[in-house]
């Protein structure tokens, strides 16, 4: 039984793509030190964030278009015809759907309800850790070798279950007054700019590639990209939003446990669902990510819009994003320890018997 992180995808397997276009050894230098990469991008962009907080505007605009750029290079890895198969896998869609919508909401309850939080602070929990992520999960998952193309087609899934479950939610939470802030629009926003354009983009790359020469260098180009493109995501994702925590720091600390304290959960409930549901590998992978990846980016602006009363929410929000990219750094090399490799097609509860 090997415990070591599956590869993704290599250049050299990368559809359409043929060594002359690219380095190969470049590109395997960057993965062997990626880790390290993803730190120092972590950390540039917290340095820059305190030196200089008028940068945190600009920074804050180009999240979605470095973002959608690595999307664009995810999806090209994964080739049209996995997708479509991908949608009819029901049993990790469902799984994807109860894991998100019936066990979190039940983590959240025990994490918060002995946690003395004002009900602004309390908001900004729940505008994040009820929401899944629909993004980054695919990148990050696929670092640890997940199933990116079922996390593809749960998009949508995750997108509208969470637009009708987190008014629900939040109304159970904190009662009728602020259960109708949840608005539609930053939802299909990023489900636009970050899951269909890419995902577009890539198809018809592939499709160009599959005739073109010209379709093949690109296809290097964005393979080759992967971990520059997720490094610029750190620095410009913790670069804008650093500057949002001055003065609040004796506020938001008292947070960061429970963001740490769910992800710790998660990775245990999630591999624990991905034995109920007798999922593979590689999709049981996908589903603990999925668990703990929570819809920050998305949920920023309805936080930005709320009253006056609640000018500390979005700095809540904020502060989760932190703590998960720092997670998230953790969770790609013990994800593939807690769901170590199996033979083909089996689940990880068979191959522990």
């Amino acid at each position: 039984m090997t415990t070591g992180i599956q590869p993704r995808r290599t250049l050299c397997e990368a559809p359409g793509v043929n060594e002359r276009f690219v380095s190969v050894s470049a590109v395997e230098a960057l993965e062997r030190h990626q880790i390290g990469i993803y730190l120092g991008g972590l950390a540039a962009g917290a340095a820059v964030g305190l030196a200089w907080s008028g940068t945190s505007h600009p920074l804050e605009v180009s999240i979605y278009p470095v973002l959608g750029a690595l999307l664009y290079a995810t999806f090209l890895q994964v080739p049209f015809t996995k997708i479509a198969a991908a949608f009819r896998d029901t049993r990790f869609l469902v799984s994807v759907l109860v894991l998100n919508f019936m066990i979190v909401p039940l983590v959240v309850a025990a994490l918060t309800v002995f946690v003395p939080l004002s009900q602004a602070v309390l908001l900004g929990v729940l505008l994040t850790l009820l929401t899944p992520c629909i993004d980054y999960v695919i990148v990050f998952s696929g670092l640890a070798g997940g199933d990116g193309q079922r996390l593809i087609a749960a998009s949508p899934l995750l997108m509208l279950a969470q637009m009708i479950a987190l008014p629900v939610l939040l109304w159970l939470f904190v009662g009728s007054e602020l259960a109708d802030i949840v608005e539609v629009g930053p939802f299909l926003e990023a489900f636009g700019v970050l899951i269909v354009l890419p995902l577009a983009l890539a198809w018809a790359t592939e499709a160009l590639a599959a005739r073109h020469r010209a379709g093949q260098v690109i296809t290097g180009a964005m393979t080759a990209a992967m971990v520059p493109l997720m490094a610029a995501t750190l620095f410009v994702v913790v670069g804008s939003q650093v500057p949002k925590l001055e003065g609040r720091f004796d506020e938001v600390v008292t947070v960061v446990p429970i963001y740490a304290g769910f992800l710790v959960v998660m990775a245990v409930l999630g591999v624990g669902a991905a034995r109920v549901a007798g999922l593979e590998t590689r999709r049981a992978r996908a589903l603990v990510f999925s668990g703990a990846t929570r819809n920050s980016l998305v949920v920023l602006p309805l936080a930005l819009a709320l009253p006056a009363a609640y000018a500390i929410t979005p700095a809540i929000v904020v502060t989760q994003t932190l703590v998960e990219l720092v997670g998230m750094l953790v969770y790609i090399r013990l994800v593939p320890r807690l769901v170590p490799a199996t033979p083909d097609g089996a689940s990880i509860e068979a191959n522990d018997r």
